[in-house]
């Protein structure tokens, strides 16, 4: 049975949350296009914009990696890691006041999961050479 379905399914209900809340406040704050100038709405764009950046590659990265025998575990363990980051990141930069302890942690999970995918995959293929 695969794992990551169940991690891109949640992450992509995610975007499209992240999605609804970003046009519902460019439809409060009668913003076309751009941030017009309001950081609220630039914060909005970039927790969208920053989840749109890393979690594709690193969803194929972590479906690579199962595709070429991970363990169960190490994919769910890389699945949530991805959805704890991206839900830490999102909360921490939405935030006005920002505590950037959110946005430290949500980046570092990211990067964990995509580090470990990307250093999975290579050491997978330097075994094809011994």
């Amino acid at each position: 049975m695969n794992t990551l379905p169940l991690y891109a399914a949640l992450l992509a209900l995610l975007f499209v949350a992240l999605s609804i809340r970003t046009l519902r406040l460019r439809r409060r704050l009668r913003i076309g296009i751009g941030d017009a100038g309001n950081e609220q709405m630039l914060r909005a764009m970039r927790v969208h914009s920053n989840f749109a950046e890393y979690v594709p590659l690193t969803l194929f990265l972590i479906y690579l990696a199962e595709m070429q025998g991970a363990h169960a575990l190490f994919i769910h363990a890389l699945g949530l890691c991805l959805l704890a980051g991206r839900l830490s990141h999102a909360y921490g930069v939405s935030q006005a006041n920002e505590n950037y302890t959110f946005r430290v942690a949500g980046m570092s999970m990211t990067f964990t999961s995509l580090i470990s995918a990307s250093a999975y995959l290579l050491f997978n293929y330097s075994r094809t050479f011994a």
